[in-house]
């Protein structure tokens, strides 16, 4: 790839994309939460956003019932062998997106380490969040995860052990 797309590619996202971290309530997980990371960027052009899959060699791109495109990488290997690799290579110049591409990258290694399966590594996820996108609109508060959280473990405790007989 010529330096100049990958640079291209990077002042574009500095404009129109964004790093997420969502944070699901999953009664089948142990800690009842599951973590996802998210790259995407929405155009109404469509050239732009293929240009940016074939470069960076991962994702979907689909069109909204209103006619915007949508690229999206939301694999997690995917995320961190080529979407993390790609831009520290070709970075980014505002201070909010090097910023938000930074605690990304730190969540990221968080789950790789699978520190993301405890309490402590859950907290840390969030805080680090609140640090991206200006804070975000979230549809639970911490301190409603962090208490579920509590409790699930409580209950964990609590739950007696079978024995074999």
């Amino acid at each position: 790839m010529r330096r100049e797309i990958g640079f291209y590619i990077a002042g574009f996202v500095d404009g129109e994309g964004s790093f997420n971290v969502s944070v699901r309530k999953r009664d089948d997980y142990k800690n009842k939460f599951k973590i996802s990371l998210c790259f995407n960027v929405s155009q109404k052009d469509k050239v732009i956003l293929a240009l940016l899959k074939r470069h960076i060699g991962c994702g979907t791109l689909r069109q909204r019932k209103d006619g915007i495109w949508y690229y999206e990488v939301n694999n997690f290997n995917a995320i961190c062998e080529k979407v993390i690799p790609f831009f520290k290579k070709y970075s980014f110049l505002s201070a909010k997106k090097k910023r938000d591409f930074s605690k990304f990258t730190q969540i990221a290694e968080i789950i790789k380490k699978e520190e993301h399966l405890s309490q402590e590594g859950i907290a840390k996820i969030l805080t680090l969040r609140n640090q991206m996108n200006d804070g975000g609109n979230r549809k639970r508060t911490d301190d409603e995860i962090l208490t579920k959280l509590q409790e699930s473990s409580e209950t964990t405790r609590q739950t007696p052990e079978k024995s074999e007989g």
